[in-house]
């Protein structure tokens, strides 16, 4: 998560717990393709990386949540 903050910095402050939800969808369909795709990317991290981004989102909402 500090990576990711270190990344983007702390814009996802200024967003709608919305919007990471929707970010959180887009990850898990891109787990989806990747699942399909039996694990094989071209220019992406995997599934793993995605699952990782999923956690972050979800404790930027919580703290969004809590604000």
């Amino acid at each position: 998560m500090v990576l990711k903050n270190s990344d983007y910095g702390e814009i996802w402050r200024e967003m709608r717990v919305s919007s990471l939800t929707d970010m959180i969808l887009v990850k898990l369909a891109r787990i989806k393709q990747i699942e399909d795709n039996l694990g094989q990317t071209q220019a992406s991290e995997g599934a793993d990386a995605n699952y990782q981004d999923i956690i972050n989102y979800a404790i930027f909402a919580l703290i969004r949540l809590s604000e």
